[in-house]
């Protein structure tokens, strides 16, 4: 059973800058790796993603203020946050897509983290 596990939540003021993680057991050279985020009464949303050759999707809402990248040595992937505002307060799952094809949709990812809590206050 393949598992991904975040970390680096937490809780900053409008503007400051968040680094989260996700350690996973599967080998992130082969998967399709992303980025999602559940806010309260709100659907789970695509964020960032990156693929096997390491190009990278976002959301509109995140472009220019988000990193996403990936450690293929230490099965880690990151995403900078940067500029963070309110609206990015939110659930934050990493998941997995053993797939060539890497887009920005929840129900094409399979493997899922526990999600970490990042809120982000005025």
């Amino acid at each position: 059973q393949e598992q991904l596990v975040a970390s680096g939540g937490g809780s900053v003021q409008a503007g400051g800058s968040l680094r989260l993680s996700c350690a996973a057991s599967l080998y992130t050279y082969n998967y399709c790796m992303g980025w999602f985020r559940q806010a309260p009464g709100k659907e789970r949303e695509g964020v960032a993603v990156i693929g096997r050759d390491r190009t990278t999707s976002y959301a509109d809402s995140v472009k220019g203020r988000f990193t996403i990248s990936k450690d293929n040595a230490k099965n880690t992937l990151y995403l900078q946050m940067n500029s963070l505002n309110p609206e990015d307060t939110a659930i934050y799952y990493c998941a997995a897509r053993y797939s060539i094809s890497c887009l920005l949709q929840v129900g094409d990812f399979g493997y899922w983290g526990q999600g970490t809590q990042v809120t982000v206050s005025s």
